[in-house]
């Protein structure tokens, strides 16, 4: 029997319902679904690591909503959807970034003019310092600034700084001197089996 006072359309009782139907648990789905998100993200552009990020907001977002997705007839096809729109838009972002990159690099001039040969070994040995020392040497040498300002830059004390521009200026000496003296002894020998051919 219908009761007049019982309005079907109430939302006191539609928040008190019991879903007709029965609903799969949440971690079922993501056990089964999971790994398919993840190929599907893949194939449709995203690489193994992003492919897998996009499939756990899918799986995040589906949780949030499960009392509502679950009662979907084909939950399955919703997280892929949602999975098929990030995967989409995150190319879309990857494409136009890579873009207004390639518009940029074609824009901009370059700031340093290359290095003469004489000046390649330097920094090429500067590049095996730790960055701190790379830091220092690099203020010092191009920008010119005094060990207070290089010890702003690099947040720490004047003291620590100057043992830093030691240290590198050290390290290079060894650096630098041994490649003079491999290619010293490499033209001495040259010169030698020039000098017996």
């Amino acid at each position: 029997m219908h009761d007049p006072a019982i309005q079907p359309h109430d939302p006191a009782i539609q928040a008190n319902a019991v879903p007709l139907a029965i609903t799969e648990p949440f971690d079922d789905f993501y056990r089964r679904e999971f790994p398919a998100m993840v190929a599907l993200a893949a194939s449709v552009g995203a690489g193994p690591a992003a492919a897998e990020d996009l499939a756990q907001d899918a799986m995040v977002k589906a949780h949030r909503h499960w009392a509502k997705i679950s009662r979907y007839d084909r939950p399955g096809a919703w997280v892929r959807r949602v999975t098929i729109n990030a995967a989409t838009s995150r190319g879309r972002r990857a494409t136009s970034e890579l873009k207004a990159k390639v518009r940029l690099r074609r824009n901009v001039r370059h700031v340093l003019p290359p290095d003469p040969p004489s000046m390649q070994p330097i920094w090429a040995a500067v590049g095996t310092l730790p960055p701190q020392q790379r830091a220092a040497i690099a203020l010092h040498y191009l920008e010119d600034m005094p060990v207070a300002q290089i010890a702003e830059v690099l947040e720490c004390a004047p003291s620590t700084a100057k043992v830093h521009l030691h240290k590198a200026r050290g390290r290079l000496a060894e650096i630098l001197h041994l490649e003079q003296s491999q290619s010293l002894d490499e033209e001495a020998r040259l010169d030698e089996e020039g000098i017996q051919s």
